[in-house]
């Protein structure tokens, strides 16, 4: 358990790899599904903006949302991105002992330390393939934050392991990012209303290549929605967001998503294939997300060997959690993939890793 915040940089995102580049590094470092958003997506965005003199009205939007997932409207909230739903959380509610699960998005914790909260860590062990041990989070945690599938470890936690961790007087947090991109969604708990204090975060940034545009949304018990709903700035959706929002609700979207999901599965099994032909690499097991996590030594000059013949890693030791040692490494196309298996094999063979 730790409670320092380290020299961990929680402000560190994957777009840094890939900045002020123009174009000249394949982006492996940065999760949006390639090839996004898709035209008929666009399309919809852009036939938004003849609404642009009007103030946003989200109604439409938090009504798909909530048909998705079969839930009342009151349940929803609209966010500017999964990011702001962090803020809310942080500021809204009241969090006297907050507990962060990680290796995960540093979002969440940043979010509450600059909210003046002092957070306390629980770091899943590499030894046990990160997964989640319940036991060892604390008792008089009365808000835990995880993600599932978790980023950046491609691990996905039992729906039942994490609803466990439900308490009286405790909010669960539930970041869902990646989960449509998990086919079929077995584990999500999105739509689930048995249990208590439970809050689930989704965001439209990874699958629908929406990162530009924010836009997320919180599903939670109408209270907590509400409470949420107050520490918001007023019109904090842009109407184009809405558009994409509820458009990205519709069945045709939501099984491109799916589609979307099992090629992800395909191009992520090949992948680790890859991977597993170098000694010097060790991979985390079970990966589910459109990312998989790697070990390798040096693995910082790995990654800047890599930049040098074209490719972007993502740099794991920002990551509470993870060292130097670690990368992770987003799923893209066959052809890609082995471009970028030849450039690690230079890489790994030049730096003497």
């Amino acid at each position: 358990m730790s409670t320092r915040a380290d020299l961990h940089d929680l402000g560190h995102h994957g777009d840094a790899e890939v900045r002020d580049c123009s174009g000249a590094l394949v982006d492996l470092a940065v999760n949006v599904r390639a090839g996004t958003p898709p035209a008929w997506l666009r399309a919809r965005i852009a036939d938004s903006m003849t609404g642009l003199a009007a103030y946003p009205d989200g109604r439409a939007a938090r009504a798909a949302v909530a048909a998705r997932h079969g839930l009342p409207v009151e349940r929803v909230l609209l966010t500017a991105g999964a990011a702001e739903a962090f803020v809310l959380l942080a500021r809204a509610l009241p969090v006297r002992r907050p507990v962060v699960v990680h290796p995960q998005f540093t979002e969440p914790e940043a979010a509450l330390r600059d909210a003046g909260h002092t957070v306390r860590r629980v770091l899943l062990r590499a030894s046990d393939g990160f997964l989640l041990d319940p036991a060892a989070v604390p008792e008089d945690a009365d808000l835990v934050v995880l993600g599932n599938p978790t980023n950046p470890t491609s691990v996905l936690h039992p729906a039942a392991t994490i609803a466990s961790l439900a308490r009286p007087g405790r909010t669960l947090v539930v970041d869902e990012a990646f989960m449509d991109a998990v086919p079929g969604e077995p584990e999500a708990l999105a739509g689930r209303v048995d249990v208590p204090g439970l809050v689930v975060i989704r965001s439209l940034t990874k699958t629908w290549g929406l990162a530009g545009l924010r836009v997320g949304y919180v599903l939670a018990a109408p209270d907590t929605v509400a409470a949420l709903e107050r520490a918001q700035p007023l019109w904090p959706v842009s109407t184009p967001a809405l558009a994409a929002a509820e458009a990205c609700m519709t069945p045709s979207a939501l099984a491109e998503a799916e589609e979307a999901a099992c090629l992800i599965a395909v191009e992520r099994r090949h992948l680790l294939a890859g991977l597993a032909e170098f000694e010097e690499v060790r991979v985390v097991p079970a990966a589910t997300a459109p990312f998989v996590l790697l070990r390798t030594d040096r693995a910082d000059a790995v990654r800047t060997r890599l930049r040098s013949l074209g490719f972007a890693a993502r740099r794991g030791d920002t990551f509470p959690g993870l060292d130097e040692r670690w990368l992770r490494v987003a799923v893209r196309d066959r052809a890609t993939t082995n471009r970028f298996l030849q450039a690690l094999d230079q890489a790994l063979v030049a730096t003497g890793a």
